[in-house]
C-alpha cells in the first residue's frame, strides 16, 4: 500500500540546527528532507491528525554538540517530544484540544540545560473550544492557552486571548514576545521572566485602520511588522516602551481588556513610531526579519520575494517563483533559507543572492478554474506503464508526478504566458491526454472570450524525446473544431493515431507524420495531420475511445454510442439509446463489453455487449470517473454518494471493482473526497515499491485513487498477499479528522462497508429483448438496421398483427 499527495505547506517547516535537514508538516506525519538534495530521509509517525506546528531545539554549548529534538503539536489535541535522529517519539503531552499553533518561548531566551535545575519549559498554545461548560456553542471558540511542558499540565484557568477563530501565533525570536494578529488589531504579550502560572500577562495591543494578516518580531529590538490584506507593511517602532498593561489574565475579567483596548487607529497606539510600505499589490502572506535585524522579507500572492532594507526601505526581488509565498524560514547555516509556495513546493534559497538551489515538488493542488469549460478542466492523466500522473497548474504547466516515488519529476510548459497569481483567468489548460505507452501527449488549451469577443481553442501534440524523456511540442493546431469546445481526446492504443471530439458535433481523426510515412512514403512537415472527420446527427460529442486492439473507435452522440472504422471513416454501428446525455465511454480492457457513463438528472453507469449491440446490464449511478486495465475484463468506478448514505460507508464516495461479465460487484471501498477524483490502474514492480509478491510474479496491475484534493492511494484491488492491512491517507483539511480502520481489502478514509447486495438487485437492470419489435425498428440510423430476412418476417408479423386489429 502506497500513500502520497500530501500537503507540504499546511504549516511552516523548521531547519534542524546543522542546516542540513528541513522538517515538513505533511498530514499526520512530519517528514525530513535533506537539504542537499530535496530527497526525504525520515518521517516522525505517531500523530493521528494533522500536525500543525514543528519546533526544533536550539542547540547550546560547543557547536560539535548538535541537538536533534523536537515539539510537535496537531489537532488531535496532543503536543509530542521527539529525536529525529533515530527517530524516537520520547514524550507526549495530552491537552485533549485541537491545537492550531504552539510557539515554545523559553527555549530562545533559555535553551534546554543538562544540569539538575532544569528550568520548566513553557508552551503557548491556540486551541479551538467550540463547546461552554454547558455544552451550549461558543461565540469565540479561539483560545490561547500556556501548557507546562515539563510537568505536562495546561492550566485550565489561564486564558490569555478569546478569538472568533483559532489565529497563528508567533514569538519574538529572544522569546521576549509573542503575538497574533485579530482583523484591526495586533495583540502583544511579554512573556514573564519567570515561567510561572501565577504570573501575570502583560499585554498592549497596536491598531490599523484594515485588517491584518500577519506579524514579524525584529530580533534584537522592540520593532514589530504587520501585513495586511491591502498590501501594506507597517513597522511600529519601540512597541510597549510606555509600559505593558497588565491584567489577570482570566476570560472572565472582561473590565481589564475593554480598559486596555482603548480604540483609535495607528496614532494612538504605544508606540515611538510607525511607518508604512506598499509594494505588493494584495495581501501580505508572511513577514521575516534577517538574523542580523538589518533586512525584512515579505511575500504575498503575486509570487514574489522581496527583501527591504530595515533603515532606508529599499528593496530588492526574487520574481517569479510561479505561486503565492505562504511561508519564510531562516536556517542556522546563514547560507540557506527555505520558502513555501501554494502550488506545494518548499524552494531551498542560497543566501544573500537568493538563489533557489533546488525545490522539494509536492503533487499540484487542484486548479481553482477547473468548473470553467463545462466542468471538465482540470482532470489529471496516467502514464500506466511508468506510474506517472500529468496535473494541469496554475501557471500553464503540466507537471509530472511520479506515484511510485511520490515526488514531482518535471514540468512542461503548455502555454508560454507571463503568469500572474491572482490575476483574473484569461487561459486554461482544458484538457490532458496521454497514450498508452506514454510516449505521445495531447493538450487543450482555451482562451476565454472577453465580453463575448476573442475566445480561442487550442490543440496541440506533444512526443516524448527519448533521451531526455521530456515532451516536447510537435503540432499546435488553432481552432480545431471551429469555434466549439473540444470534448475529449484518446489516442489509439498501437499506432501513432489520435481522436479529438467536440461539443460542436463533430470529431476528428489526427495521424502523424510517422503514421503516414509508413503507409505511403510521404514525407511531412507538420508533425499531425487530420485523416477524417465524423459527424452524427450534429449531436454533441462528449467522448470517445478506441478499443483494445484498435479497431473500433467509439464516440459518444447526445444520448448514444457511435461505432466507427477509423481507418476508413466509416459509421459502424449505433447503440443506445441512454435516458440522459452520455459524458464518458471506455472499453472494458479487452473484453466485449463497453462501459458508458451518463449525468444529470437521472445519471447511469451501463455495461453495453458489443458482440450483441445491447445493454447488458446498467446501474443508476452519480459516476466521477471509470478506469480499466487493458488486458483483463475488469474495471473499476468512483461513483458519489448522497449525503444520506455518507453515514453508512463513511464517505462521500464509493469505488466499485466489477468484472464486466457480472453486476455484482467483485468488492468496493469507502473514500471521502470523491468529488474530482480519478481513477487509473497501473503497472508497478510489486517488490520495489514494498508490497507483497504474488506467485511470484512482481510485476502486477495497482489502483490508484486520487481524490479530489490531488491525494492519492497505490494498492493491488484484487487484494493478494497481505492486503487486509490499515492505512489512510492524511485529508490536508486542517478542520478534519482522519478515520482509520481494520480491514478485509482496503479502505481510504474509513472502515470497508459490506455491499448490500439487496440494494444492488433492485439497482441494476438487464435489457430484455422487446416483444413487440416493429415499433422500435425504424427508430434507428439506417446502418444499424437488422438483416433482410429479419426485417421481412418483423414486417410481415406487423402486418398480421394490424389486420387481427381491424377484423376485431
Amino acid at each position: 500500500m502506497i500513500r502520497g499527495g500530501k500537503s507540504y505547506v499546511s504549516s511552516p517547516p523548521a531547519f534542524s540546527n546543522d542546516g542540513k535537514r528541513l522538517l515538513v508538516c505533511t498530514g499526520n506525519n512530519v517528514s525530513i528532507f535533506s537539504t542537499s538534495t530535496g530527497l526525504q530521509i525520515s518521517a516522525l509517525e505517531g500523530h493521528t491528525a494533522l500536525v500543525t506546528s514543528v519546533i526544533v531545539v536550539p542547540a547550546s554549548g560547543p557547536a560539535s554538540k548538535i541537538l536533534c529534538n523536537c515539539w510537535t503539536a496537531s489537532l488531535d489535541g496532543t503536543i509530542r517530544y521527539w529525536d529525529f535522529s533515530v527517530p524516537e517519539l520520547i514524550k507526549t503531552v495530552e491537552i485533549q484540544l485541537p491545537i492550531f499553533s504552539m510557539v515554545i518561548p523559553s527555549i530562545l531566551s533559555q535553551p534546554e540545560e543538562t544540569d539538575s535545575k532544569t528550568v520548566d519549559i513553557f508552551a503557548y498554545v491556540s486551541v479551538q473550544d467550540k463547546k461552554a461548560a454547558d455544552n451550549r456553542p461558543k461565540a469565540l471558540c479561539g483560545q490561547i492557552r500556556r501548557c507546562n511542558l515539563t510537568t505536562s499540565r495546561m492550566s485550565r484557568k489561564l486564558i490569555l486571548k478569546e478569538t472568533e477563530k483559532p489565529e497563528l501565533l508567533t514569538t519574538s525570536p529572544s522569546g521576549n514576545f509573542l503575538g497574533i494578529t485579530n482583523k484591526r488589531k495586533l495583540h502583544i504579550w511579554k512573556v514573564p521572566a519567570r515561567n510561572l502560572d501565577s504570573a501575570v500577562s502583560k499585554k498592549i495591543t497596536l491598531h490599523h485602520t484594515k485588517t491584518m494578516t500577519v506579524l514579524a518580531f525584529h530580533p534584537t529590538e522592540r520593532i514589530v511588522a504587520a501585513g495586511d490584506v491591502t498590501g501594506r507593511i507597517l513597522i511600529w517602532r519601540g512597541f510597549g516602551t510606555q509600559k505593558f498593561l497588565v491584567s489577570s489574565g482570566l476570560v472572565n475579567s472582561r473590565s481589564a481588556y475593554d480598559k486596555e483596548e482603548k480604540p483609535g487607529v495607528r496614532d494612538n497606539d504605544d508606540a515611538e513610531s510607525c511607518s508604512t510600505w506598499h509594494w505588493h499589490p494584495a495581501g501580505v502572506m508572511f513577514l521575516s526579519f534577517s538574523s542580523d535585524g538589518a533586512y525584512l522579507y515579505s511575500g504575498g500572492k503575486e509570487g514574489v520575494l522581496v527583501v527591504w532594507q530595515l533603515d532606508t526601505g529599499k528593496k530588492k526581488f526574487l520574481p517569479r517563483i510561479g505561486s503565492p509565498l505562504l511561508y519564510f524560514i531562516d536556517s542556522p547555516d546563514p547560507s540557506l533559507s527555505s520558502v513555501s509556495s501554494a502550488d506545494n513546493q518548499i524552494h531551498i534559497l542560497k543566501m544573500p543572492s537568493m538563489e533557489i538551489l533546488r525545490s522539494i515538488s509536492g503533487i499540484k493542488p487542484p486548479l481553482s478554474s477547473k468548473e470553467i469549460c463545462g466542468g471538465r478542466a482540470g482532470r489529471p492523466a496516467f502514464d500506466h506503464s511508468s506510474g506517472l500522473v500529468a496535473l494541469q497548474t496554475e501557471n500553464y504547466c503540466i507537471q509530472f508526478y511520479s506515484l511510485f516515488a511520490d515526488r514531482g519529476v518535471y514540468e512542461v510548459q503548455v502555454c508560454e504566458r507571463n503568469h500572474q497569481p491572482g490575476d483574473e483567468i484569461t487561459v486554461i489548460v482544458n484538457l490532458v491526454k496521454l497514450s498508452l505507452d506514454g510516449s505521445m501527449m495531447g493538450t487543450v488549451e482555451v482562451k476565454l472570450p472577453e465580453e463575448g469577443i476573442g475566445g480561442l481553442v487550442c490543440l496541440k501534440f506533444w512526443e516524448l524525446d527519448s533521451d531526455d524523456k521530456r515532451f516536447s511540442m510537435s503540432t499546435l493546431i488553432y481552432e480545431p473544431h471551429r469555434d466549439a469546445h473540444i470534448s475529449a481526446i484518446a489516442f489509439h492504443p498501437t499506432r501513432h493515431m489520435a481522436v479529438s471530439s467536440s461539443y460542436g458535433g463533430d470529431f476528428k481523426i489526427w495521424v502523424s507524420k510517422d503514421e503516414i510515412k509508413q503507409k505511403s512514403q510521404m514525407s511531412l512537415n507538420s508533425g499531425w495531420m487530420c485523416h477524417a472527420v465524423g459527424t452524427y446527427k450534429n449531436k454533441p460529442m462528449a467522448a470517445a475511445a478506441f478499443s483494445a486492439d484498435g479497431s473500433v473507435l467509439a464516440v459518444a452522440a447526445g444520448t448514444a454510442i457511435t461505432l466507427w472504422d477509423p481507418d476508413n471513416n466509416v459509421l459502424v454501428a449505433v447503440v443506445g439509446e441512454s435516458p440522459t446525455p452520455i459524458v464518458s465511454i471506455r472499453f472494458a480492457g479487452n473484453s466485449d463489453y463497453l462501459l458508458s457513463v451518463s449525468h444529470g438528472s437521472k445519471p447511469r453507469l451501463a455495461v453495453w455487449n458489443m458482440s450483441k449491440l445491447a445493454e447488458s446490464w446498467s446501474y443508476r449511478l452519480q459516476v466521477e470517473d471509470v478506469s480499466c486495465p487493458n488486458d483483463s475484463s475488469f474495471f473499476a468506478i468512483l461513483a458519489l454518494l448522497p449525503e444520506s448514505n455518507e453515514r453508512t460507508f463513511r464517505g462521500d464516495g464509493i469505488i466499485l471493482l466489477f468484472n464486466a461479465t457480472d453486476p455484482i460487484p467483485v468488492t468496493s471501498w469507502s473514500v471521502t473526497k470523491a468529488k474530482g477524483g480519478r481513477l487509473a490502474f497501473l503497472k508497478g514492480d510489486l517488490s520495489s515499491l514494498g508490497l507483497e509478491v504474488f506467485e511470484g510474479n512482481p510485476l502486477q496491475t495497482l489502483l490508484v485513487y486520487v481524490n479530489g484534493d490531488h491525494e492519492f492511494v497505490l494498492f493491488d484491488p484484487h487484494g493478494h498477499g497481505k492486503e487486509a492491512r490499515e492505512f489512510s491517507i492524511t485529508r490536508r483539511d486542517e478542520h478534519s479528522v482522519e478515520e482509520t480502520g481494520q480491514y478485509g481489502y482496503a479502505s481510504i478514509y474509513g472502515e470497508l462497508p459490506e455491499f448490500d447486495l439487496k440494494k444492488t438487485k433492485s439497482s441494476w437492470v438487464s435489457t430484455v429483448p422487446s416483444e413487440r419489435p416493429w415499433e422500435t425498428i425504424f427508430s434507428g440510423s439506417s446502418h444499424t438496421l437488422p438483416p433482410l430476412t429479419k426485417l421481412c418476417s418483423e414486417f410481415l408479423e406487423s402486418l398480421l398483427e394490424k389486420r387481427t386489429a381491424l377484423v376485431e
